[in-house]
């Protein structure tokens, strides 16, 4: 009976530090992607601000070539 007991408590023990193991590395693995989207969100804010760069200074370009022909016909 004693054996009984002792594998009953071993195997509570066993089932509680597992899930306690895996509370705890699921915990972590959500933290890592919060903090991974935090990066692709500041990521995609640069990629769109150097898209409006580019329509901004593509428009300078294409004024300064403007100006250019009309200096110099």
């Amino acid at each position: 009976m004693t054996e009984i007991i002792v594998a009953a408590i071993a195997l509570i023990g066993t089932g509680v530090g597992s899930l306690g193991g895996i509370l705890a590395a699921n915990r972590l693995t959500n933290y890592r992607i919060e903090q991974l989207e935090k990066k692709v969100d500041k990521h995609n804010s640069v990629i769109e601000r150097i898209a409006v760069v580019e329509v901004k200074l593509s428009e300078q370009q294409d004024d300064l070539d403007r100006l250019r022909a009309e200096r110099n016909p």
